[in-house]
């Protein structure tokens, strides 16, 4: 090969190269080239995947640290009825040391645990109330053997608000008063009923005044009155503004829930406003995590956890 061949065949190399560069740098993931630095940061809430694996069985729970890791998250929510089973076969404390190993050898924190199942913190019937409180007992510990720096807890009770404020507050207070012994937050999540009425909700927060005791916000979940007064199923009242909703819990917020049900061609949510949301957000001075909880039909759960987490990033600024 002649000198002046070698010179071409050195510059075509060199232009292949520069030409790859490019390419690669096209590629780069939405979240980097749209923010690289939000004021806030991305867990992944277990529901997000309750169907894989509750319904198809495709995803061990003992394994979401892995699945959480894969996907892009720096925190993990549990989701305490997720682990009945394990809970069973295992055994608590088993079940734990499990959880624990999988986020450090994935290097994902612990971030809190969404419990359900274990009686109703806002019970008008005292002796229900009592038992609930001693049956949260168990996941504050589990919260801080894991590392977690809370707990959200349910408080339907009833639709009485003059009542139901009395009952949360007596629930919450108990609670909060055996959580903060742990150094474990409880926080109350608009997720039902009165829980959705947000001046209802600070009203609870104002009255138990303990630094432990907060909510935790969530974008959806204002569903006020379900049809035949069930916790779940037809919703028949919600409460008026979500915007105003967060606005008022936000002062109080010790986590935050990105929920989100459906995306449009440009990937925003067809409900929700997520800039302006992030905005009242970033306005209350938050900086912790907020957590992706995917709740749609049309995308599986894992294009919607990404969509939801990339929404999350271009509405950051």
């Amino acid at each position: 090969m002649n000198k002046t061949l070698t010179i071409l065949f050195m510059i075509s190399l060199l232009m292949i190269s520069c030409k790859e560069k490019e390419n690669k740098a096209a590629q780069v993931t939405p979240e980097i080239a749209i923010n690289e630095t939000p004021f806030f940061k991305l867990s992944l809430a277990q529901w997000s995947l309750h169907k894989a694996i509750r319904d198809d069985k495709t995803l061990d729970p003992i394994d979401f640290a892995e699945k959480a890791s894969e996907l892009g998250f720096e925190g993990i929510e549990y989701v305490s009825d997720l682990y009945i089973d394990e809970i069973k076969n295992l055994g608590m404390s088993a079940l734990l040391d499990s959880l624990k190993a999988k986020s450090e050898l994935f290097e994902v924190e612990n971030v809190l645990i969404m419990v359900d199942g274990e009686g109703d913190l806002a019970s008008t019937d005292v002796a229900k109330r009592n038992e609930a409180v001693e049956n949260h007992k168990k996941w504050v510990d589990a919260a801080q053997y894991l590392g977690c720096h809370a707990i959200r807890v349910n408080t339907f009770g009833t639709n009485d608000p003059e009542l139901w404020v009395k009952a949360a507050e007596d629930g919450l207070r108990k609670l909060s008063v055996y959580a903060a012994l742990k150094n474990i937050n409880v926080l109350v999540e608009n997720h039902g009923w009165m829980s959705s009425d947000a001046p209802k909700v600070v009203e609870v927060m104002n009255a138990v005044n303990m630094e432990n005791c907060g909510t935790l916000p969530d974008f959806g979940n204002w569903c006020t009155k379900r049809k035949d007064g069930e916790n779940w199923g037809e919703c028949i009242e919600e409460y008026p503004d979500m915007y105003e909703g967060i606005q008022l819990l936000m002062p109080f917020a010790k986590a935050v829930s990105a929920k989100s049900y459906d995306f449009d061609e440009e990937g925003n949510e067809t409900k929700i406003d997520y800039a302006r949301m992030l905005q009242i957000v970033k306005d209350a001075g938050y900086t912790g995590f907020i957590g992706v909880e995917y709740e749609g039909e049309n995308l599986n759960e894992e294009e919607g956890i990404i969509a939801t987490k990339n929404l999350l990033l271009k509405s950051a600024n």
